[in-house]
């Protein structure tokens, strides 16, 4: 297997490869004129991002500056909003579904590294999924953590660490976070405090 192979499938790699070396420099190309061209011209921005990403969704916006590292394994459903100052390290898929909001400097993390210090010193790293659903709402400044799934129509209140799967239809905060309740039915209007 080659070592992007490895990466897209969840094995430890070598991100210092030269084919993934040229692919994020490809990528920070992009972002790069993403975030100069965002501001003043919207459909420039998407243009870009439609190249960039895996799948961009009719309808979305995606607010300067934001950040990436391959962004072809970001995958975005239709009228998702992603405000500003946004980091998504996508050695693995980000899968972000339809008419989601996310909020100011959110991370989203796929990346992951070895707990033993000699493995981390051999350069070998590895990444897992994350999954955001249909509907979902995640708060400023929150942190998801690779491996994890937000259930659909699920608000992560803002500077929540999520390190676990969420269900749908909750409210979930807090470092770590937790479910703090259900959510009701569509006319419940509160806020993610």
């Amino acid at each position: 297997m080659t070592e992007k192979e490895k990466m897209l499938a969840g094995d430890p790699y070598r991100a210092m490869d030269p084919e993934l070396v040229a692919e994020r420099a490809r990528a920070l190309r992009l972002v790069t004129r993403f975030n100069a061209v965002a501001g003043d011209d919207a459909e420039a921005g998407a243009a870009v991002l439609r190249e960039l990403f895996g799948a961009f969704g009719e309808g979305c916006t995606v607010m300067p500056s934001f950040r990436c590292d391959y962004g072809y394994n970001i995958r975005m459903g239709r009228n998702t909003f992603v405000n500003y100052d946004c980091v998504f390290l996508d050695v693995n898929r980000i899968t972000i579904g339809a008419d989601v909001q996310i909020a100011p400097a959110v991370q989203i993390y796929t990346a992951t590294h070895p707990l033993a210090a000699a493995a981390r010193r051999s350069g070998v790293e590895s990444g897992l999924p994350v999954t955001v659903g249909d509907g979902v709402w995640i708060g400023g400044g929150a942190i998801l953590c690779p491996g994890i799934t937000i259930g659909e129509n699920t608000v992560v209140g803002a500077g929540s660490v999520v390190i676990r799967d969420l269900p749908p239809n909750v409210l979930a905060a807090g470092n770590p976070c937790r479910v703090i309740r259900e959510l009701g039915d569509a006319g419940e209007i509160h806020s993610s405090r």
